[in-house]
This record gives structure tokens, sequence and C-alpha cells, in this order.
């Protein structure tokens, strides 16, 4: 695993944009950044898929404990949503992805950081920009990527009802366009799509149906919205009995809420891809973070290292939490690299690297590209 920097290509921008991202900047600051790249060994690619597809294999098992010991108070899951994960669950609904967040430097085995289960981005930019960027750059060289190739097959195993409505929030570049990205890979598998944002859907009460802007009743919902807000919302607890199938399913809240972290190391302690993690302090006195146990981009995450304390402002403070081992992310000229392995259709299927300049990764972190030999 080597950093390498080096020029940008002369029409960057103009390139990824033709690509479909339209957010490589973000407030004047560089998110796309390819003055950079890491370079991988073969083997090192071969260690980090066998570790996400232990990972996942494990995370399925500390679920299904979660569900047969009635563990969801452990995870501060509503009572009412406890259901819907239960009812999804047993039908074996069907997930199309997800991202592990890793630890790796190269030399000793990954680590879990967290697992971006329900709503990860970053995706449009590790299966096709820099996919792109490496057939510019190296084209003699290969990439873990499978993504694009994995997601049109997933859709076409998933047996959807059409159309399929893509949704998510608006005013939200980047989601758009990992969610525009997802909509196009489902054409690409044959299926009928529509989108809306997610304040258009409506909910009729008269046939206990949600409806879109035409009135006329969803079957088939992918949202790039947290399950977390979904279920606490009015029309969110509807859900229950409207008779739309939700992808990501509802399970997923299990693996999205930090809490799984504890949860994996009291059933697999010492596992080589696991950091130690519980939901007290217990033997946690310097060298740990402080997590909540639903936060995005970093928020409200407490670092705690060689005696000093950093702290990450932001508005998932106030609720419960899970404290984890500092992990030895490697700092390398001054960047802290954190690999996300996609999962999808159950399978890995590719990385993708976002750098920071502090311990924990931000809004303000950057896409790096990779190659390996």
């Amino acid at each position: 695993m080597e950093r390498q920097a080096g020029p940008p290509r002369i029409n960057w921008q103009q390139a990824v944009e033709s690509q479909g991202m339209l957010y490589h900047t973000i407030d004047d600051e560089p998110y796309w950044d390819e003055t950079a790249c890491y370079r991988f060994e073969s083997a090192e690619i071969d260690l980090l898929e066998t570790a996400t597809n232990e990972l996942h294999e494990r995370c399925i098992e500390a679920a299904q404990q979660v569900i047969d010991k009635d563990l969801f108070g452990r995870l501060e899951i509503p009572s009412h949503a406890v259901p819907l994960i239960v009812d999804s669950w047993d039908k074996d609904e069907p997930s199309l992805y997800g991202r592990f967040d890793l630890a790796y430097d190269g030399r000793n085995p990954p680590k879990l950081l967290e697992y971006n289960a329900d709503t990860p981005t970053s995706l449009l930019e590790a299966s096709v920009i820099q996919w792109y960027w490496m057939k510019d750059r190296h084209p003699d060289a290969d990439q873990f990527n499978s993504i694009h190739e994995k997601l049109i097959a997933c859709w076409k195993e998933m047996e959807i009802s059409s159309p399929l409505y893509f949704a998510c929030v608006a005013d939200a570049p980047e989601d758009f366009g990992n969610l525009e990205y997802l909509r196009d890979t489902a054409i690409q598998a044959g299926l009928e799509t529509s989108h809306l944002f997610m304040h258009d859907i409506g909910f009729d009460e008269v046939s206990g149906r949600y409806v879109d802007l035409d009135d006329a009743p969803m079957d088939c919902l992918f949202k790039l919205y947290p399950w977390e807000w979904l279920v606490n919302e009015y029309f969110g607890r509807k859900l229950a009995t409207a008779r739309m199938r939700v992808i990501e399913p509802a399970w997923k809240m299990l693996f999205s809420n930090k809490g799984l972290l504890a949860l994996l190391w009291e059933l697999f302690e010492g596992h080589e891809n696991l950091l130690p993690a519980g939901f007290g302090q217990g033997p946690f006195r310097d060298n740990y973070v402080i997590k909540p146990l639903l936060s995005r981009e970093g928020e409200n995450v407490t670092v705690h290292a060689n005696g000093q304390v950093h702290a990450v402002e932001g508005s998932y403070g106030g609720k419960g939490v899970v404290y984890q081992k500092l992990a030895q992310i490697p700092c390398i000229d001054g960047n802290y690299p954190v690999i996300g392995s996609w999962v999808i259709g159950g399978e890995a299927a590719g990385i993708g690297i976002r750098e920071d300049r502090t311990l924990v990764t931000t809004n303000a972190s950057r896409f790096i590209p990779h190659y390996f030999t």
C-alpha cells in the first residue's frame, strides 16, 4: 500500500462531470482529488476482499442474535420499528449494497471502523469515476472494482415491481448524484424507474397506500434516506400496513447502528478484523473513540488519543454511544486514509478511499483513487 502524488489530468473537471459527478468540489475545496492515488499489491487486494466477505458474514450472525434474543433495546431501536425489522428479516428481503469502513496500513489485518449499511454514499466515485481515471492514468493496471457489474446483476435478481421509485432529499447534490447512478444501473438491468424527492411522496388514507405525484400507488421504493428518520416520521409509521417494499430493507437498521460494533466484539472477541468495543467505557482509559449509535460524516465522534481529546461537533449528541479502541489508521503525508469496502448483493465488490487531515473522517474528506499491480 503506497500513496503516490502526481499532477491531475488537465481536463479532470470536465471528465468527471461527463461521467455524472457534479459534486467534485464542495465549498470551494476538492472532494474528488486525483493529485494523489494509492497503489496496492494484488495480495493486499485479496486480503481486503476476504476481510470484507468475512465481516459481512459475522454481521449476519450478529443480526440473527439481536432478533433471536430481542436485543433491540441495546441498540435503542424504537419498539414500533421492531416488527418492520423482524418481518423484513423473516421474509429474507434482499439487500442491494453497503460499505464497510476499514482501517488498513498494508501490514496488519484490516480493522472494522463501522458499517455504512443503510445510506452509504461515495458509490459513483468508487464505481465509475476512479475506473475511468485508472484507464487514463494507469491503463495497464487493475482496480478492485466490480461494483457496476454487480449492481446490475443484483437488480436483475431482486424481482422488483415496476415502476421502481428512487427518492432522496432535495438540495443534496451528493445524494442525488449517487441516487441517479443507482437508478441508471437499474435501468441497465431492464427495470422501469421513476424519480421523486422524499417530500413528494404522499399517502392515501382511503387506500392505505403511498402514492406518487400522480396519485399512483407505489409498490417499490429505493430510498437514499435513513431508516431511523423514516420510522419516526408520521408517514413512516404507515409502512407496517402500506404494502410498499423498501430498499434497503428494514433489517439494515441493525447494521447501520454502531451498537453493532459492540455486539460483534461480544460474539467474536479477538477476531482479527474487529476492534475491541462496548456499550460502556469499561477498560477504555486512553486511545479509544466514542461514537453515537447513529451518526454520519463523523459528527459527534470523540477521539481520546495519547491523553488528548478531539471532539467533532454535530447534531447526533445526547443519545446512546459505543466505545471502540482507537484504530491504527496510518498517517501518510499528513493524511489519514480510510478504506471504504463495498458489499453488493452480499459479496465484496470493490473499494474507494477517503482521506482526511484528522483521525475522524468528516464531510471535509477527499476521495482518492486507487489501482493495483
